[in-house]
């Protein structure tokens, strides 16, 4: 059975994604992620990315439409993307070591993880739809 990690890809009202980087484990540290996590046992994917960005970032998300299907992880791991906004708070890095909100001719200025790679370039696609 795969196991189920989601991510949120949050834009602002100016269009701009938040990155956040990495501080955890050692050989993923300092790399540029989606904010999300695992899906825990009884949880519906939705369910846990409002609450892994609550426990991460400090803030309540309204979740929008998913970004592509099962994006392919390691083992049998697979990772799905929602497009999201901030309904609650203003974020911060309480696992990370830093955040960083991107405009999209700006989202090539972090070192995103490779497996985020190919999300990052869907969701630039999605940016350019997005009216400002």
């Amino acid at each position: 059975m795969r196991k189920v990690v989601v991510g949120a890809a949050i834009v602002d009202g100016a269009g701009r994604l938040l990155a956040a980087q990495r501080a955890q484990p050692p050989e993923l540290a300092g790399g540029w992620e989606f904010p999300g996590g695992k899906v825990d046992p009884g949880e519906d994917d939705r369910t846990a990315l409002v609450r892994e960005c609550r426990e991460e970032l400090g803030v309540l998300i309204e979740v929008g439409e998913a970004v592509g299907g099962d994006w392919p992880l390691s083992g049998d791991r697979v990772l799905r993307v929602w497009l999201a906004s901030v309904v609650e708070g203003q974020p911060e890095a309480k696992e990370h070591r830093e955040l960083r909100w991107l405009a999209p001719d700006e989202l090539d200025e972090v070192a995103w993880l490779p497996a985020d790679l190919p999300i990052v370039r869907a969701v630039r696609e999605l940016l350019g739809g997005i009216e400002r």
